[in-house]
């Protein structure tokens, strides 16, 4: 076995709970590593998928099913820069200089660094998509 592998063996901990597997601990010289990822909602509005370093390098990323009438709330993407893909429904973008881009199912949006926006779902049921916000400055 070589050395490496020992490693990883000795200093990563993998923990299985309901199906679904989480590292408990990673080694320090850890890289991320490809998966795939069931799009789950907890019940909240936004559910964490991927959460930044050390599983990516530096990409986070959630699942969004908001209500009709909810938002997210208004932030800024401050140093990142962020995508939204829309899966399901409909509603709207909104940034602080209170332009506004309509969103649908099917479409994506990206928001660059320093933007401050708020996404609010204008239809009749639910608006559901997947942000990935990555390090851009």
């Amino acid at each position: 076995m070589n050395s490496s592998r020992l490693a990883m063996l000795l200093f990563c901990f993998i923990a299985t709970v309901d199906g679904d597997t989480a590292l408990a601990s990673q080694p320090l010289n850890w890289e991320p590593q490809a998966k795939v990822i069931a799009l789950r909602s907890d019940g909240r509005d936004v559910t964490p998928v991927l959460s930044g370093p050390p599983e990516t390098v530096t990409m986070k990323s959630g699942f969004v099913v908001l209500a009709p009438g909810k938002s997210v709330g208004k932030h800024s993407t401050q140093q990142n820069e962020e995508l939204l893909v829309i899966l399901d429904g409909e509603g709207e973008m909104k940034f602080s200089n209170g332009s506004k881009l309509a969103i649908r199912a099917n479409t994506a949006l990206y928001c660059p660094p320093e933007t401050e926006h708020n996404v609010t779902n204008t239809g009749t049921g639910s608006l559901r998509y997947v942000y990935v916000v990555a390090r851009a400055k």
